[in-house]
């Protein structure tokens, strides 16, 4: 059984990898800012946190369906997931900026936010559409006290940069964080548990996606 990663985030593929999986990864091409502002102008509303990257997760799952991947039809499993980190009420992405990145960890060292890592499984076995779910994890990050040497040689890696919140638990930022509550993978964009929960719903089971020789 495959699983396809319509996501080219290296933590994503990473955690899966780490968990006995190896993903076949599909680049979703999903204008994210174009698809909030849209649902949010229907609504006259902004989303919140959760709904916003479920509704994420479900456009890049869906995008990739149909295409071929070297060459062959999607005949598997395909997985679409997005991020967002809650903090003082305000819903924050990649900052993709350093001096937006520098800003935020200023506010955020030694206080509290909320990950939340949404999931959208689409069931393409046989090369057919079948059945989808979708769940959203969530996870309360605690900081330590960073100083601000520590905050500007951290953006100087430029690892910030590109993921939500401007921090990540796997790589440099680790020790940045006092404390996870939570599925600690959550926090790197892909809850592991949540993820075993909707592949168990479409009927397949866990061990079934373990790579093997």
């Amino acid at each position: 059984m495959r699983l396809y990663l319509a996501s080219t985030s290296p933590a994503r593929r990473a955690t899966l990898r780490a968990a006995g999986i190896e993903p076949l990864t599909i680049a979703p091409e999903v204008d994210e800012e174009a698809l909030v502002a849209s649902v949010e102008a229907d609504l006259g509303r902004p989303l919140d946190a959760w709904t916003m990257v479920e509704l994420l997760a479900r456009a890049k799952a869906e995008a990739v369906v149909g295409r071929d991947v070297d060459g062959r039809p999607i005949d598997g499993l395909i997985l679409g997931g997005d991020s967002a980190f809650l903090f003082d009420g305000r819903i924050y992405g990649k900052p993709h900026r350093p001096e937006l990145a520098r800003e935020r960890w200023l506010r955020q060292s030694g206080r509290t936010g909320v990950l939340y890592s949404g999931h959208w499984l689409i069931d393409h076995r046989g090369g057919r559409l079948g059945g989808s779910r979708g769940a959203v994890a969530q996870a309360t990050v605690t900081f330590a006290e960073v100083d601000a040497f520590e905050i500007d040689a951290y953006i100087a890696t430029g690892e910030p940069l590109e993921v939500a919140g401007a921090f990540t638990i796997d790589s440099l930022g680790g020790p940045f964080i006092r404390s996870v509550h939570g599925d600690p993978s959550t926090v790197i964009g892909l809850s592991l548990s949540t993820l075993r929960d909707l592949v168990r719903a479409l009927g397949v089971d866990w061990p079934d996606l373990w790579t093997r020789d």
